[in-house]
This record gives C-alpha cells, structure tokens and sequence, in this order.
C-alpha cells in the first residue's frame, strides 16, 4: 500500500510578514472632488463681481468666472449654484459694500455740505475703479438690463434705489432740524436729486468722462441742494 506524504508546511523567507486584506471603503467617505484647497468665498465672490462688473450677465461667461476665480465649473456650481445665483450673490455684495462705506460717512455726522461731498467722494471711488477702466455703478450698468427680464434682480434693484433715496433722505431731514436746511425744503425731493445725481455721474463715469468733469457736476447739484429754500 502506498502512503500518501503530508506536503510541508510551507514556509516564508524571514522578515517577511503575512500582507493584510484589503479593507473596503467605509461608506461614509466618499470620494473628495470639487472645490480646491485653497477655496476662499469671499475672494471668490470679489472675483467673480469684478467680471460681472465689468462684462455684465450677458457677457460674462462661465468659463470667463472659472479663470477669474481658479475655480472649476463643478466647483463654481457647488459653492454658489448657477451663473444667475453667482451673479445675485455678486450684486448683493456689492450693495453690502457700498452700504458700508455710506454709514461710515453718515456716522461722522459732519455738515450737511461736507457731508454730501464725502458720500459723492466715495462714489466716485468706487465708480471710477477697475483694472481695465473705470466701470461705473454695478446697479446702473448691469443690474437695471437684467432687472427686466428677471423678477428676483429687479426686486433687487428697486430695493436698492429706495434704500438710496431713504439714506439720503435722513441726511437731508437732520440738516434741517440742526436749521442747515430752510423748513420749506423737501428732503424727499432733494433725496431724488442727490439720487440722481450719483447716477448720473455713474454713468458718464463709465463713459471715461474725467473726473474733475464728474466733480464740477456734483459741486452744481450741491449748490442746488444745499441752498434749497433760501
């Protein structure tokens, strides 16, 4: 009878260790994709008001947000949704900016005139900015055309101007308590002039009009504004 041999265990060069099984991901991992390391909203969205600013909706395109933000399409999608949300959260920024900067100068409660000549000041500053030219005021150039089409932006706008026409409006009804201002005067009136008036210059801003023109046009309403009633 034959016997059958017990094969020998085999046997593995020394320092060699037995390899792990390979374990499967967890299902709360998943795969990471999208936004960069480096994402910072805020930078983004200053990024991305700055080509609003300057192109306005229509002519801003999603590959044109991608280069200014270093930010891919997915990645643009997840942090701030579609091209129109982008834009909205944009304008919305902008309008907190600016919102800004006037408190600043209504809360120095200077002189009705030295006052109105700061706010314009800093408007100026503003609408002559950009990198490639001056660029005007966001809401004239850009938001006004969508607002037309698109209830959301308009509500936007006229919110915006109402805001604009009440800040000054405060500043014109404390000039006359303080007696700067003749009682017979309107401060809703003047506050659709002084409205008009930074539109105006937003505009011809844009345009590339010099800025001691758009000053000599702000001293003149001043004038108007200033010596109503008297």
């Amino acid at each position: 009878m034959v016997q059958k041999r017990t094969p020998p265990p085999s046997r593995k060069p020394p320092g060699v260790k037995k390899a792990r099984p390979l374990q499967p991901l967890a299902a709360s991992e998943p795969k990471r994709r999208g936004r960069p390391r480096a994402y910072q909203p805020e930078v983004a969205l200053a990024r991305a008001l700055d080509v609003f600013w300057k192109e306005g909706f229509a002519g801003t395109s999603l590959d044109d947000l991608s280069a200014a933000t270093g930010m891919n399409r997915p990645s643009l999608y997840g942090a701030f949704g579609d091209k129109r949300e982008l834009y909205i959260k944009s304008y919305r920024s902008y309008r907190d900016r600016a919102r800004a900067r006037m408190g600043e100068a209504f809360a120095a409660d200077l002189p009705m005139r030295d006052m109105l000549e700061k706010i314009y000041a800093i408007a100026l500053d503003m609408y002559l900015s950009g990198k490639d030219g001056p660029r005007g005021c966001f809401t004239v150039m850009t938001a006004t055309s969508e607002a037309v089409f698109d209830p959301s932006i308009r509500e936007l706008v006229i919110t915006g101007l109402v805001e604009t026409d009440r800040f000054f409006a405060r500043i014109f009804g404390r000039a006359q308590e303080r007696g700067e201002l003749a009682a017979s005067a309107d401060p809703q009136v003047l506050a659709h002039l002084a409205s008009a008036t930074l539109h105006t210059i937003a505009v011809r801003a844009r345009a590339q009009v010099p800025r001691a023109e758009l000053e000599t046009i702000v001293k003149g309403a001043l004038d108007v504004m200033c010596g109503a009633g008297r």
